[in-house]
């Protein structure tokens, strides 16, 4: 049993307006998943300094953060950015370019929780139509040319609207998609923005979107999670 979660925690600053990587930390104790995938990790402007700092993760969690982080202080690439047990093995990271018309881009870590080898993809796709099906085939490319295949999950904020059309309909054709419900707007969640794939040597068993009275507050989006198991 694998736990997986994605959140978009909006830099930690909440539907109150207030900045609280705190209150983020509190949410990801809740859920209590082996394997994160977060976006807009890391501050929009300045150094891009990453809003969970170093000494939070040692000091208030149970994670560390994949060694992602291009420019010093950030956490991710492009914002997202992947945590992991602290227990866990990262095998191999990189990050991945994505065509855009402003700067966007998805990361990548081979992980050993335990004795289970899974490959995490975190993404956080763009605004427009067009541009996400781009993005999307870029993906889905660099996963399928991997030499090393492995059991893949791929999580974020695809901001896609429609159920059964664009990016989704290009991921669905080779991964699986957890029903894990409605994650936007935090307050009142109606679209189902935040996505957990997983490629076909997986099974979903469990999936939700997480809705203590912390995550509503914490961000404008809901983290999803599903609990994962081999076919």
């Amino acid at each position: 049993m694998l736990k997986v979660a994605s959140y978009n925690m909006r830099k930690a600053i909440g539907t109150d307006r207030r900045r609280s990587p705190e209150r983020v930390l509190q949410v990801l104790r809740e859920i209590d998943a082996d394997v994160v995938a977060l976006q807009e990790a890391d501050r929009r402007f300045g150094q891009r300094a990453a809003v969970l700092t170093p000494h939070l993760l040692e000091e208030h969690s149970d994670w560390q953060s994949v060694g992602l982080g291009m420019r010093a202080g950030s956490m991710g690439w492009h914002g997202n950015a992947i945590l992991v047990r602290k227990s866990a093995r990262v095998l191999d990271c990189e990050q991945l370019h994505l065509p855009a018309l402003e700067p966007r881009g998805a990361v990548m870590a081979d992980v050993a929780v335990g004795d289970v080898a899974v490959r995490v993809v975190g993404m956080h796709l763009d605004l427009s139509g067009l541009w996400r099906r781009r993005q999307a085939a870029t993906i889905l490319s660099h996963v399928a040319a991997s030499a090393r295949p492995l059991p893949t999950v791929m999580m974020g904020d695809l901001n896609e609207w429609t159920r059964a059309a664009g990016c989704l309909r290009d991921f669905g054709a080779a991964f699986h998609f957890a029903d894990t419900g409605p994650s936007f707007h935090a307050r009142r969640p109606i679209a189902r923005l935040d996505r957990i794939m997983v490629s076909r040597e997986l099974r979903v068993a469990a999936c939700g979107v997480h809705q203590s009275p912390a995550a509503r507050v914490a961000s404008d989006h809901l983290p999803i999670w599903a609990t994962l198991t081999g076919q």
